[in-house]
């Protein structure tokens, strides 16, 4: 049998590394939703779009499950708990940023040139993780070492607190020595900030203990909506549409993951940005004077997605 290339595995109390494979059923029968990452402007837009859900009377936030990957990690650990996103929101339109560098220079276009070439040099999805998990302990080893530390603190400062909160929270990451796809819940032994970092760490691999981890979207895509599977009804809020940027045999994309849900009997809605916001993001997504555009089409998006959730969702 040929192994599956996207099998996930938990990380689990006292365990120096990733632990007994998950197997069981999400919730079952249960609701879940998915928040996908898309850098500071993916975060932006999809607090905006939860903002705009709640606000027309549909509270997605209080799925029975929350999954987040990178940015979309942060995002499901904030709302957790019955957080406001109309707070959040609120927070975010308020920002004021000086605008950044032209595109082409921005770190995230970078970032998106190097892993390019890495994605191109793999001969599938797990060769993919190892080698990204490859250059981002290169990149720590050629650090001051004070990377994690630093990280942590960033993201601390953007949630309620280190605790997990009692709504079931799943935090993708991957392993940069092993390549090998994790989650993170509140069964794992590590706290809600250095799970949601290792789901963030980008380009540096983060410390964990002895473990590294790296960015939660090279698993399968930034949603990792699969990992849903045998719930009910699944939304996803995808910053990146979606999209993929490695061949599409791979199967990475969230269309793909989309049909496998429908196909066990999950009932499955995306929200993804319309076409006059998608320059919000690749390139630009570390462009925080954006995020109150990005927060403010999220809003928009999720007005207009309501009435096609409201039915399915209750």
């Amino acid at each position: 049998m040929t192994p599956d290339p996207f099998s996930t595995r938990r990380v689990a109390p006292a365990a120096p590394g990733p632990s007994a494979a998950r197997t069981q059923v999400a919730v079952p029968g249960g609701r879940a939703l998915v928040v996908g990452g898309g850098g500071s402007t993916g975060h932006a837009w999809a607090v905006g779009v939860l903002a705009g859900l709640s606000d027309a009377g549909v509270h997605v936030a209080g799925a029975d499950l929350l999954i987040g990957t990178s940015s979309g990690a942060t995002v499901a650990a904030q709302v957790a708990d019955g957080a406001s996103p109309a707070d959040l929101f609120a927070g975010i339109v308020a920002e004021v940023h000086p605008t950044a560098t032209a595109t082409g220079t921005t770190p995230a276009a970078r970032a998106m040139r190097a892993t390019a070439e890495i994605i191109a040099a793999a001969t599938d999805p797990a060769d993919m993780r190892r080698r990204m998990g490859a250059a981002a302990l290169e990149a720590e080893a050629a650090s001051d070492g004070s990377r994690s530390a630093r990280w942590r603190a960033t993201v601390a400062a953007r949630l309620p607190g280190p605790h997990w909160p009692r709504q079931p929270v799943w935090i993708v990451a991957v392993d940069a020595r092993s390549g090998e796809p994790v989650v993170f819940d509140r069964s794992s032994g590590v706290d809600l900030v250095d799970a949601v970092a290792a789901s963030t760490s980008n380009g540096v691999a983060y410390a964990i203990g002895r473990d590294r981890y790296v960015d939660g979207a090279y698993r399968r895509s930034g949603e990792n909506a699969d990992l849903a599977a045998g719930c009910a009804r699944v939304v996803v809020l995808s910053p990146l549409s979606g999209g993929s940027r490695c061949p599409s045999e791979w199967g990475m994309d969230l269309a793909t993951q989309a049909e496998e849900l429908r196909a066990g009997g999950t009932d499955v809605v995306t929200v993804v940005p319309d076409s006059s916001s998608e320059h919000l993001f690749g390139s630009r997504a570390m462009d925080l004077s954006l995020r109150p555009v990005a927060a403010r089409a999220g809003y928009a998006r999720g007005r207009s997605a309501a009435g096609r959730l409201a039915g399915s969702w209750a």
